[in-house]
């Protein structure tokens, strides 16, 4: 499984059109028009000095906007969350600079609460994301966050048909009466819906895994008739054993499963073979981004790596003073 990126929603429209409707022409635009305005301010150093004098000026919290790029998980949802909180500034700038046409579209009512909405979608995305990244996560755990996040999806389309966007914090402050017009609460719930249906297409077996792996997570929980029948006697053992049960109640269920391994091998085995998976690319990420602040342009001549990336990636503590006490400072002549 791997981890999302914060560009989900737009890479459904990319990659498969057909997978979304025609209401998600709505978001694109105003993701396009939101990357317009920031690449307008960013992109020339003039603006973009022009643009922090005025946040200066205003005493704004923030005096820049921020870029975005593919293949950084949560630069998006940043993006567009800085864009929201500087709304007032960039429309003046706007004025200012006499770009009426963004103006107009970017100060609309539709633009700012589909803008208001893309912000939360993306905060929410952002939040799984970082949920799923992690040294101590085990698959067992992504599954769990990613059926919970469905469900939010579930309860979220409910609260929206009832006219209650309490779960979109900045859409709902945005809404000057507290009233969703009708087209506009359409459009939520079917991208709501087509959301709900993506994630299901990327993790197909989300709810069939969670009944495979119902014995790793409680094994004196678990009905004999959901284990594998070569297992299932090493399991009846196992689920009456009364030290094995409180031991599981102490120990964690990587800890559990290796100490009881040489009692139970069969059944152990199979928890650990699932333990042990990779739930995301996370660590192959850290161990990347470690050596690129490693191999700077101060360091291009550095070919052997090896031993640097295992002392920045291993989480080992060295022992220093061990190592100092054991070299003698100056040799004896």
């Amino acid at each position: 499984m791997l981890g999302l990126q914060s560009g989900f929603i737009t890479r459904v429209k990319e990659k498969n059109p057909s997978a979304v409707g025609t209401h998600c022409i709505l978001h694109r635009d105003v993701l396009n028009v939101a990357i317009k305005l920031v690449n307008f301010i960013k992109a020339g150093a003039l603006n973009s000095r022009l643009f922090t004098l005025l946040c200066k000026d205003m005493e704004s919290e923030h005096e820049a906007l921020l870029f975005h790029t593919n293949v950084q998980w949560l630069s998006k949802g940043n993006m567009l969350g800085r864009l929201y909180e500087l709304r007032e500034e960039v429309a003046i700038f706007l004025d200012l600079q006499h770009k009426t046409d963004l103006h107009d579209k970017f100060m609309s009512e539709g633009f700012l609460l589909s803008l208001a909405y893309l912000v939360d979608t993306f905060e929410a995305l952002d939040a799984v994301n970082l949920k799923l990244q992690g040294k101590n996560i085990i698959i067992i755990m992504h599954h769990d966050i990613i059926r919970a996040f469905l469900a939010k999806l579930d309860l979220w389309k409910s609260r929206v048909q009832n006219g209650n966007t309490a779960c979109f914090s900045n859409l709902d402050s945005a809404l000057s009466n507290k009233h969703l017009e009708p087209e506009f609460k359409k459009q939520i719930i079917t991208h709501l819906t087509d959301l709900k249906a993506e994630f299901i297409r990327y993790f197909p077996d989300i709810d069939e895994k969670r009944e495979a792996w119902k014995f790793i997570r409680n094994p004196f929980h678990c009905d004999v008739a959901d284990i594998s029948e070569e297992v299932q006697e090493e399991f009846l053992e196992l689920k009456f054993n009364s030290t094995a049960e409180e031991d599981f109640k102490e120990l964690d269920l990587e800890t559990f499963w290796i100490k009881y391994l040489p009692v139970y091998p069969l059944i152990s085995r199979q928890a650990l073979r699932i333990l042990t998976m990779f739930g995301s690319t996370y660590l192959c990420e850290a161990a990347f981004s470690i050596l690129v602040a490693a191999k700077t342009k101060y360091r291009n001549r550095l070919k052997n790596v090896e031993g640097d990336l295992r002392c920045a990636i291993s989480g080992i503590r060295p022992r220093i003073q061990h190592l100092v006490a054991q070299k003698q400072c100056q040799a004896s002549h």
